[in-house]
C-alpha cells in the first residue's frame, strides 16, 4: 500500500498540495484507496491503474447516481491517464462494522438499506448497459471455469449455460431498474447526515430489481440471519413489487458466479482469504436451488457437482 509515485503530482495539481496520504483499503480487483489528509480536511484517493482498470464506468455511474439523487462520493479531481481519482471522504462508519461493533443497530440500518433500494428502484436506470442473458451467462460460467477445476471436477459446461437460458428466461430481458451489482455491507457507509454512502458501483447495470435484495440479503461476507432476511423482504415488498422466483434464481446466479470468483481470486490473483466465504456461499446457493424455478440447474448441479465438493470441501481445505 505505497502511493504511486506520481500521486503528490496530481494531488498538487488538485490543489491538495503538501497534503499526506495514508494507506486505506485495497480490493478484489487491481484498485487501491488512500486517505489524504492536510490540515482538517481530508479526501479518498483511488489509485486504478490504467492498464489493468477502467474508470470510466465508476465517473459514469457516481455522476448518474448524484443525478438522481444518492449519496456516491463526489468526483473532486480526476486523471484516468494516470489511474488517478480524488473522491469525497466518507469517513469509517462502514455498515458491517457499525453493526459488528452494535449488533442492536442491525436491523434498522437494513431497514434504511432496504429503503434506499426501493427509492433507487423507482428511478430511472439511464443509459446503464444492459444486465441481460449475455451477461448472465458470462457471469454464471465462471464457476464451471474457475470453481470445477479447482476441486477435481470437469465437464458438463455445454449443460451448464443451458440450463441456466432456461432458468433464466424470466428475468433476463428486464432491464428496468439500476442495478448496484454490489449492494452489500462492505460497501454501504453510514454518514454523518444519516443517510447512506454508496461505494463500488462501478458495475452497475439496467437490471432486474431482484439482484440487488440478493446482493444485500445473502451477503458472502457476513452472516445475514434468514429471519431478518425475510423481514427485510417483506419492508421491500410493501414499498415495491416482488417476485420470489426471480429472487431464487438470481440468488443462484450471483452465489454461482461468487463460487467462481472467490476460486479465481484465490488460483490467480493469490488472495486466499476469499475460500473462508465459499460455505456461506455454498449455503446461500443450496437454499435457491430449492426453489422450483431452478429445477433445471439444480439437476445439473445435483449431477454434475458431488456433495463432497461443495461446501464441505472449503471447511476442510484451507490455503
Amino acid at each position: 500500500m505505497i502511493p504511486p509515485a506520481h500521486a503528490p503530482a496530481f494531488l498538487d495539481a488538485a490543489g491538495w498540495n503538501g497534503a499526506e496520504i495514508l494507506p486505506l483499503a485495497g480490493d478484489a480487483s487491481f484498485r487501491r484507496y488512500f486517505r489524504v489528509l492536510r490540515g482538517n480536511d481530508s479526501a479518498v484517493l483511488m489509485d486504478a491503474p490504467p492498464e489493468h482498470e477502467d474508470s470510466r464506468p465508476f465517473l459514469a455511474v457516481a455522476r448518474h447516481l448524484e443525478t438522481i439523487g444518492f449519496r456516491a462520493p463526489r468526483i473532486l479531481s480526476e486523471d484516468l491517464d494516470a489511474g488517478l481519482i480524488l473522491l469525497e471522504d466518507f469517513g469509517d462508519a462502514r455498515m458491517k462494522e457499525v453493526i459488528d461493533a452494535d449488533p442492536t443497530a442491525e436491523q434498522g440500518i437494513y431497514g434504511q438499506a432496504i429503503d434506499l433500494l426501493a427509492d433507487l428502484h423507482a428511478a430511472s436506470p439511464g443509459a446503464l448497459p444492459p444486465y441481460d442473458m449475455a451477461v448472465y451467462q458470462r457471469e454464471a460460467g465462471l464457476f464451471p471455469e474457475w470453481y470445477m477445476p479447482a476441486v477435481g471436477l470437469a465437464g458438463g459446461a455445454a449443460a451448464y449455460a443451458a440450463a441456466w437460458d432456461e432458468a433464466l428466461a424470466p428475468v433476463a430481458n428486464d432491464q428496468s431498474i439500476t442495478v448496484l451489482r454490489d449492494y452489500h455491507a462492505e460497501n454501504i457507509m453510514l454518514l454523518d447526515d444519516g443517510s447512506l454512502g454508496l461505494l463500488d458501483f462501478q458495475d452497475a447495470l439496467a437490471g432486474h430489481a431482484a439482484y440487488d435484495l440478493v446482493s444485500l440479503l445473502q451477503d458472502a461476507r457476513r452472516d445475514v440471519d434468514p429471519a431478518l432476511e425475510q423481514a427485510m423482504i417483506a419492508r421491500y415488498a410493501a414499498r415495491r413489487p416482488f417476485d420470489e422466483a426471480a429472487y431464487a434464481l438470481l440468488g443462484a446466479q450471483r452465489n454461482a458466479k461468487i463460487l467462481g470468483i472467490f476460486t479465481r481470486l484465490w488460483k490467480r490473483d493469490g488472495k486466499p482469504r476469499y475460500l473462508a466465504f465459499q460455505p456461506r456461499v455454498w449455503s446461500y446457493l443450496e437454499r435457491d436451488l430449492a426453489h422450483p424455478a431452478l429445477a433445471p440447474v439444480r439437476a445439473w448441479f445435483d449431477t454434475h457437482v458431488p456433495v463432497e465438493a461443495r461446501a464441505a470441501f472449503w471447511a476442510d481445505h484451507r490455503a
